[in-house]
């Protein structure tokens, strides 16, 4: 059996089994796939320039949907590219170096979207409890602040991951029974006892999930309690955000936790449930948010306009 650090090197790359077999319904999955994707990329950027353009949306909201959506365009990207790429090879390889990459992106951007959907929240609970020293609290400092705490947090979660795999030992198989690198498969291919590997994991990826999704209901109850005092006109217009918050949450922390709090094995739904969280929900965000959202769907007019009389000049 191999030891130490030094047995990483026997495994230069990895054998990616990919979506399926049947190289047709590849075709097909290519075809349907590169869609989403580019419908994904277009309408996530189209709500960072909406709000970086327009002079209305300038509330504490639409600067961290900003940041969402740029994430959610980022997100897909560090692993739809090479699954495209894979469905048009009959052999799917990726170097250790790439690999080890993709974990690290995946990880990093998927925390950051976790930590922003909690800030995002934060936020939303302000606006509904405290309405009137909203704007003091949620003031341009703070907001700054809590994206940089976003990336800080992403960043440091996925150095943990990939660590937690670059010093297991490696002698083969190098065979993936995935279309992407993930940690609970890598860790399967591991010639050690990975027991302590899997607790590791299940900690820092299973559990930080489930108890920021607890953080996150527990907010919804204490704001749905205090919309009690509200007229009928407020309640709406402040379940309005919310209740687009709450479906985005629970598309992206469901499939998360089945994942990731689990011991380490591999079920043959897992694939179906990584392209939904890393392209299919990334597509919706910007559709939840948007389109029960007047002030969102003006400002997509209006910057609508501006390029049609701009090119007609």
């Amino acid at each position: 059996m191999c030891k130490g650090h030094m047995a990483n090197r026997n495994v230069t790359e990895f054998v990616l089994l990919g979506l399926m077999r049947n190289p047709e319904m590849q075709k097909v999955m290519f075809a349907m796939f590169l869609a989403t994707y580019i419908v994904t990329i277009m309408s996530n950027m189209l709500v960072v320039i909406t709000i970086a353009s327009s002079h209305t949306l300038v509330s504490p909201m639409y600067f961290f949907l900003a940041f969402l959506s740029l994430i959610d365009a980022f997100y897909p990207s560090s692993m739809v590219p090479k699954m495209l790429v894979d469905l048009l090879l009959e052999k799917k390889t990726i170097s250790f170096n790439a690999c080890m990459t993709q974990l690290f992106l995946e990880h990093f951007l998927g925390t950051c979207e976790i930590i922003l959907l909690i800030v995002m929240a934060f936020d939303r609970y302000v606006a509904i409890c405290r309405p009137l020293h909203y704007m003091t609290i949620m003031n341009h400092r703070l907001c700054c602040c809590l994206v940089g705490l976003a990336w800080t947090v992403g960043f440091l979660h996925s150095l943990v991951q990939v660590f937690t795999i670059v010093w297991l030992p490696f002698c083969g198989p190098n065979v993936i029974n995935h279309f992407m690198c993930d940690i609970i498969p890598l860790i399967q291919l591991a010639c050690t006892d990975t027991f302590l590997t899997g607790l590791l994991v299940i900690a820092n990826s299973g559990l930080i999930s489930m108890i920021s999704f607890f953080v996150l209901m527990l907010s919804y109850v204490i704001i749905l309690c205090s919309l009690k005092n509200y007229s009928s006109a407020g309640r709406r217009k402040a379940l309005s955000p919310y209740s687009s918050h709450i479906t985005v949450v629970i598309l992206f922390f469901a499939p998360c936790i089945f994942m990731y709090l689990r011991p380490v094995t591999t079920f043959s739904i897992d694939k179906t449930v990584t392209v939904f969280y890393t392209l299919v929900t990334p597509m919706l965000n910007p559709l939840i948010y948007t389109v029960r959202n007047e002030d969102v769907k003006n400002a997509m007019r209006k910057l609508w306009l501006r390029k049609v009389i701009s090119d007609y000049k």
